[in-house]
């Protein structure tokens, strides 16, 4: 099934692929479906390759009128093709199952009503799993679908849907009908798509630049319709649409444009042209921390912008996918600052991005943002910080290198030169050269083709009066990437005003490059209360404070009066932490006095998942569980002291029921649950009422009769996820060992209810509950690598890892798996590696802490 780059990139040479025909039967019970797959592509007189098909039973395969032998199909993934001719027709009628691992033709029930509800997801290699396919982005083709299925489904795909016409009735009964969709534009299959079931819909339009009226649709099951807010997705869309087409220069590509909330998504959004699959978490039931609505809004325009970038221009091979992907982040962060009413987007990039950039970039399995992907295997595991949040940055780094409107001005040729077709770096790279007048050539090299994260710290020297005397920029290379970059960047100067707000007075842009760089023009200036390297955050680096800086950061943090730059001193306290040069708890304190202070909804999620990190990980053992009390009681604090009904009110009472575990913690929590603790505005609603009995199931104050009562009160699909995770946090050995059991022995659990399960089997408050696993998880996950689906096998390689265990030994466990592995998994071993890196981290983390 790992199809590598030499053979795509010999197949291409080969063949040119002209359509798709597919028919699809959706009728034929719960476990298969029928597909027909009729293929028109020339090739090489002569010449032999093989389509990639992932089949249960093939009846037939027929290449240009013959019937060829099954041995063709022997292995149930690839059906070879021999003695070619100029131009073919190939045939391939099989059967193919459904998945619940949402690959493929993800099949869901939902427990309300009973009804069916399927989609695909076919990025990186799945659209094989439900018809024949030439599975690689740079052999584009149109596509044909034809589907049959009950009658009162509504079914969607790429092209707009056509009326329906009944066809009979099934073999268990119902009446069915055949929909009969239009071929699409030229296309990668990765990006087709087939979402069928009693979807609704709310309907709009949007026109379009070229004076077109595009149909908007966004769709959800039944049973969560109330709580959908399409006209805010529909507000989202049509501001994308707007911006997108004015920056691009090129009008919308396609006839229509939907969007449909699915169940049990493994990712956050997929970029289907046309018809976008989002997950259904984004249906917001109960109330959610502002941050969430932000993050949703950014996953539409990120969506949005791969209509252009990826969609309509498609990268040749998988090692441009950085660039798909940083070029849809930085456009969706963009367009929602400039665009929208999320102005703070830049501060949410900040936190949330960068972080998980910085946090990549310091594994033992970093590497240059432009990655060699051999096959599909590397590509899986690359969905990771360096392809979105690092080459976002980096793009980032770019626009203020090169100049915004020079970047997009080379942009909009680009679209002109390469609509419908494949492209390679150097494609955009060239067009950004002749609008900027930069040579580029450099800045790839050093920026795209190496890996680490820089530091830069300032070098202030002043007078007995405190005026400066000398000002530089110092900047360092981690060992092992020694790679010294050019970074455009600003430096602010902060004083506090006279309503003692820390506001900027001065501000100084210029280029950075080597190990010191001179800043001769603030030479003569009052030195500030504050100075800060990287302001605005232009750059990819690290950043730190000079000692007099750093002193008023800690007494003034919360009084800055924008929230960018507070955003980034907040950054270099967690580098500096996460680094192991300052001690855990002095963040732990910096958290817990400032952040009541904090009017990001995104920075304070950031923030408490940080804090949480912090006492769990990095915080000397000895002291952990005193200062995990003691933060769970600053919490408590925070949210009956944080304003009613407000975002912080919501999120402090969160982050406390996750922090309880002493009596009188729970106490509170069993109270806030019962209603005889009421914390005005703060209403307990679906999701909340979960958070809270597992908080009280975590804490060994409820079992499993209360998670029962729970579930009967709610038996959504949301709810029997929530119901999962409570049971396999029940803190009890016979409870561990059940999830574990289901988890990773009997491998039928669906996508999402394992990955509820992963989270309540790790929720504990006492890591010895999990010290038997250690041992049983390094004798089992070669095997669940081997023999699940990619997102399956992932999901428990990552979940499962004894991350908890911090000690010597646990790095020694993984070293032995580590050298008995050897080389033959490469992408095992790197998240292996990657884990491990976590441990090894906390050990040096808990040694400065001491």
């Amino acid at each position: 099934m790992n199809l590598t780059r030499d053979e795509a990139r010999s197949r291409a040479e080969l063949l040119r692929v002209q359509s798709y025909d597919i028919t699809l039967d959706l009728t034929r019970g719960e476990t298969a479906f029928g597909s027909t797959t009729v293929v028109h592509f020339e090739a090489a007189q002569g010449a032999s390759t093989f389509i990639d098909a992932v089949t249960e039973t093939v009846h037939r395969v027929n290449l240009n009128g013959v019937d060829l032998d099954p041995s063709v199909v022997s292995d149930g993934v690839r059906i070879q093709l021999d003695d070619l001719a100029a131009s073919n027709r190939l045939v391939v009628h099989a059967d193919l199952p459904y998945m619940n691992t949402g690959e493929g033709l993800h099949r869901f029930v939902d427990p309300v009503d009973d009804e069916v509800y399927l989609y695909t997801q076919f990025e990186v290699p799945d659209s094989r799993r439900v018809f024949a396919v030439f599975e690689q982005p740079d052999l584009k083709a149109t596509f044909r679908f034809t589907v049959t299925a009950p009658s009162h489904w509504d079914v969607i795909s790429n092209s707009p849907t056509p009326a329906p016409v009944q066809a009979g009735s099934a073999a268990e009964g119902g009446a069915y009908s055949t929909w009969s969709f239009d071929p699409t534009p030229v296309l990668s299959s990765y990006v087709t798509a087939l979402i069928a079931g009693p979807y609704q819909a709310v309907r709009s339009e949007v026109t379009s630049s070229d004076g077109r009226i595009v149909p908007l649709g966004v769709f959800a099951r039944r049973s969560l319709m109330q709580h959908l807010d399409a006209e805010n997705i529909f507000e989202l869309t049509r501001q994308g649409f707007e911006f997108y087409e004015k920056q691009f220069g090129t009008p919308y590509p396609f006839e229509k444009y939907d969007q449909l909330f699915v169940p049990q998504f493994n990712a956050g959004a997929m970029e289907n042209a046309g018809a976008v699959t989002i997950v259904e978490t984004y249906v917001f039931r109960s109330r959610v921390p502002d941050a969430t609505v932000e993050r949703r809004a950014i996953t539409i325009l990120h969506e949005l912008a791969h209509m252009w970038f990826g969609d309509l221009v498609t990268m040749r091979w998988w090692n441009d996918l950085w660039l798909n992907e940083s070029f849809a982040e930085y456009m969706s962060t963009l367009a929602a600052a400039e665009a929208t009413e999320f102005t703070q987007a830049w501060t949410t990039f900040t936190s949330i991005e960068k972080a998980w950039a910085y946090r990549q970039d310091q594994l033992p399995s970093t590497h240059p943002i432009v990655a060699e992907i051999n096959d599909l295997d590397d590509v899986q595991v690359n969905f990771d910080g360096i392809t979105y949040a690092k080459g976002a940055s980096v793009l980032k780094q770019l626009v203020a290198w090169v100049g915004q409107d020079e970047f997009m001005e080379g942009v909009r040729e680009y679209f002109r030169q390469h609509s419908w077709g494949n492209t390679e770096l150097k494609d955009l790279l060239s067009e950004l050269e002749r609008a900027s007048g930069r040579d580029l050539a450099q800045w790839s090299a050093q920026w795209l083709e190496t890996a680490g994260v820089n530091t830069l710290r300032p070098d202030i020297e002043t007078d007995d009066d405190g005026v400066i005397t000398a000002f530089a920029i110092l900047q360092s290379a981690p060992q092992g990437h020694p790679t010294l970059r050019p970074h455009r960047l600003a430096v602010g100067f902060y004083d506090l005003d006279d309503d003692a707000r820390l506001v900027r007075v001065h501000r100084v842009e210029l280029d950075v490059d080597g190990e010191r760089t001179e800043v001769p023009e603030v030479a003569g200036r009052k030195r500030p209360a504050l100075v800060l390297l990287n302001d605005d955050d232009l750059a990819y680096a690290k950043i730190r404070l000079d000692p007099v800086s750093l002193r008023t950061s800690v007494r003034h943090l919360k009084d800055f009066a924008d929230s960018l730059p507070r955003t980034l001193v907040w950054a270099s306290a967690w580098d500096a932490a996460r680094d192991g040069e300052t001690p855990a708890r002095n963040y732990v304190d910096l958290v817990l006095q400032n952040i009541g202070s904090e009017s990001d909804s995104s920075v304070v999620l950031v923030l408490l998942r940080q804090l949480a990190l912090t006492l769990t990980y990095y915080v000397s053992p000895a002291d952990s569980r005193e200062m995990g009390d003691a933060a769970a009681d600053s919490l408590l604090e925070l949210a009956r002291a944080a304003e009613t009904a407000s975002d912080s009110q919501l999120q402090f009472v969160k982050a406390f029921a996750a922090r309880a575990r002493s009596g009188k913690h729970l106490d509170v929590v069993e109270a806030v649950l019962t209603g005889t603790e009421a914390l005005e505005g703060l209403e307990i609603d679906s999701d909340l009422r979960w958070e809270l009995v597992t908080s009280l199931v975590a804490g060994g104050r409820y079992g499993q009769p209360e998670i029962d009562v729970e579930l009967a009160r709610d038996g959504t699909s949301a709810g029997q996820l929530a119901a999962a995770t409570a049971t396999a946090a029940i803190p009890t050995p016979e409870a561990k060992a059940a999830a574990w059991d289901a988890i990773v022995r009997r491998a039928d659990l669906p996508n999402a209810t394992q990955r509820a399960a992963i989270l309540g089997f790790t929720r504990v408050h006492d890591a010895a509950l999990l010290e038997p696993y250690a041992a049983t998880y390094f004798d089992s996950v070669r095997e669940v690598w081997d023999t699940r689906t990619h997102e399956i096998a992932q999901q428990i390689v990552v979940g499962l890892y004894p991350s908890r265990l911090i000690t010597p030994g646990a790095l020694a466990q993984a070293d032995h798996f580590l050298d008995r592995l050897g080389e033959d998994s490469p992408s095992l071993r790197r998240l292996v590696l990657e884990n491990r890196d976590g441990v090894q981290r906390a050990l040096r983390a808990q040694a400065v802490d001491r």
